[in-house]
């Protein structure tokens, strides 16, 4: 499954994964945004709050630690994505969040994002 949509732009530039790939990010984004959203099969915009979120800011130094190791930016992207969806919620990060426990940990914290967004836009 290749997601075709328009990629929404970061609404946080200075912080989460944009900020944090610094020099790299105009590269990163567009790459990061559609595997997360392949792998999860979540929707972009959901996939933006998650970047723009300190989660993504997380997996953003996921990606630049496998950087460090030599790979490229997308292949550094592919083994974060992989990492983060071979990870699964625990029975503490489950209660801390409000996530189910066993779900993959990059779809649970994509999800979370959108939930909570959606939650403080709805009390607005």
């Amino acid at each position: 499954m290749t997601n075709t949509q328009t990629i929404p732009a970061t609404q946080n530039d200075a912080w989460g994964f944009f900020g944090t790939m610094n020099n790299d990010a105009e590269t990163a984004w567009p790459l990061a945004m559609t595997m997360i959203s392949d792998a999860t099969y979540q929707p972009l915009e959901s996939v933006r709050l998650f970047l723009d979120s300190r989660q993504g800011r997380h997996f953003a130094d996921d990606v630049l630690n496998e950087m460090l190791r030599g790979h490229t930016i997308q292949q550094a992207i592919e083994t974060a994505v992989a990492r983060w969806m071979g990870w699964t919620i625990g029975r503490q990060t489950s209660k801390d969040y409000g996530i189910p426990k066993g779900l993959p940990y990059l779809t649970g914290f994509v999800i979370h994002c959108e939930v909570t967004d959606e939650t403080f836009e709805a009390a607005a």
